[in-house]
């Protein structure tokens, strides 16, 4: 995988300077999956070029590290040597480390002028619509090229890959933190391990510019591989660090910040909960317990039960809820249980309303007969609120591509015929009728980006 950056000016040869990295002198560095190079195919007064060239090895990254017991991350046969992803994000922060700061002893004068930059970063997943959407909102100017998968094969059509160029008046360390933060942002894969310290890098990378960008929760959902509760976490922490806009005495000012997707489904569906009149909820596949904790802050509400397959997700639940200092009446009224949703369970009956939140999608369709039946079938609460993703909405999506999914995780997602289809078959077999709706931005071709079905018990 290939990146280079180029200075247009005067006295570009400074670029080294700014790199920490001799123009005159290749030099190669040893990475974990491979090797990286940095040299210069272009040095004059008027234009310097930098190239980062990555060999990685798909064998070692298949096989796993030496002397451990876990196997590697990516299958034999992988795109990972040739596409930008995060090995090119690691690489950046390793060998231009100083220059990603900012810093510049020789030449400091450089470090906070913007400079005439070009990126091309080479063989890179996504689509000339998703490159713009991401980098024009930070003054580039987008250029775009597509190949076909191969010119003795043209009836095999074109690449899912790109190669992109990125240009404008920019100080270096902007660009590099750019590049670092987004290139992970169209793959589908990280080479490491995701935990809380992805939220602090992000927030150091990202920071400045990222609180600001339209497209700020499509980025943060992409870059934690739509781990929601590390991307609702730094949305959060963002938020926090943009200030409130001040009211004047003239006018109130209304802040025009878009309303994610997730606060819109989360309070469609609370409004669902009330308008049924339930006074005691089940929460089946609770995950962190968004959905729980507006619920307890509910009076009509008088109990509520958050179901997760996962002990870990339960335990992140506690936290999230600060279930140990919770007050005595709203812990009354809650309990956190480990249960699956496709085995019969009896502590499921009894309840006014059984919430289901974007969850079916990420079970086994061979499974979903069992949770059909154990829901509406053994459980049969009055009420039955279940969201799951539109597949049709998916291209608007720049990083989805070729009938991929939105989470690795998700096991299928249903158009809105398909979804119609098994509510309609839900109600005949179990005596429900059903309200389907849509929820978020509205596009007239493919409608709305979550579905929900509300199931009423029929008397």
């Amino acid at each position: 995988m290939i990146l280079t950056i180029t200075y247009k000016g005067r006295n570009t040869q400074d670029l080294g300077y700014l790199l920490h990295k001799n123009p005159y002198r290749p030099q190669e560095f040893s990475l974990n999956s491979g090797k990286a190079y940095v040299f210069y195919p272009e040095v004059s007064d008027a234009v310097t070029t930098m190239a980062l060239l990555l060999d990685i090895n798909p064998v070692d990254l298949a096989k796993g590290k030496q002397g451990t017991g876990t196997g590697g991350l990516f299958d034999y046969v992988n795109d990972r040597p040739y596409t930008a992803s995060s090995f090119m994000s690691t690489a950046i922060s390793r060998l231009f480390s100083t220059a990603i700061n900012g810093n510049c002893d020789k030449k400091p004068e450089l470090v906070g002028k913007p400079l005439d930059l070009t990126a091309n970063i080479y063989s890179i997943h996504g689509t000339d619509n998703f490159a713009r959407k991401i980098f024009e909102p930070l003054g580039y100017t987008v250029k775009t090229t597509k190949n076909v998968l191969d010119e003795k094969f043209t009836e095999w059509g074109e690449s899912p890959y790109i190669d992109l160029e990125i240009s404008g008046k920019v100080k270096l360390s902007d660009l590099l933190n750019h590049i670092y933060v987004l290139i992970p942002v169209f793959d589908r894969q990280k080479h490491y391990y995701i935990d809380e310290a992805e939220i602090d890098k992000l927030i150091a990378h990202g920071g400045e510019w990222l609180a600001e960008h339209p497209a700020k929760e499509e980025i943060i959902y992409r870059y934690f591989l739509m781990k929601k509760s590390y991307a609702h976490r730094t949305i959060d922490l963002l938020t926090e660090e943009i200030p409130e806009i001040q009211e004047t005495q003239e006018t109130e000012q209304v802040s025009d910040k878009k309303v994610s997707l997730n606060t819109q489904r989360l309070n469609t569906v609370k409004n669902a909960i009330l308008e049924s009149g339930a006074e005691s909820v089940i929460d089946l596949g609770c995950g962190e317990c968004r959905l729980t904790k507006i619920l307890l802050e509910i009076q009509q509400i008088k109990k509520i039960i958050a179901v997760d397959v996962s002990a870990h997700e339960l335990e992140k639940a506690k936290r999230r809820l600060h279930y140990d200092t919770m007050n005595e009446h709203q812990r009354n009224k809650l309990t956190l249980m480990q249960a699956s949703l496709t085995y019969r369970d009896k502590r499921f009956s009894g309840f006014d309303c059984a919430c289901v939140i974007e969850v079916i999608e990420h079970i086994e369709p061979s499974r979903l007969g069992a949770f059909e039946r154990n829901v509406f079938g053994y459980a049969r609460p009055d009420t039955v609120i279940v969201t799951t993703p539109n597949s049709e909405y998916n291209i608007n999506y720049g990083f989805i591509t070729d009938g991929r999914l939105r989470h690795t995780d998700h096991r299928f997602e249903w158009t809105r015929k398909e979804f119609m289809q098994w509510t309609a078959k839900i109600c005949k077999e179990y005596g429900y009728t059903v309200t389907i709706s849509g929820i978020g931005d509205v596009d007239d071709i493919h409608g709305t980006p979550t579905q929900m079905g509300v199931f009423k018990k029929c008397v």
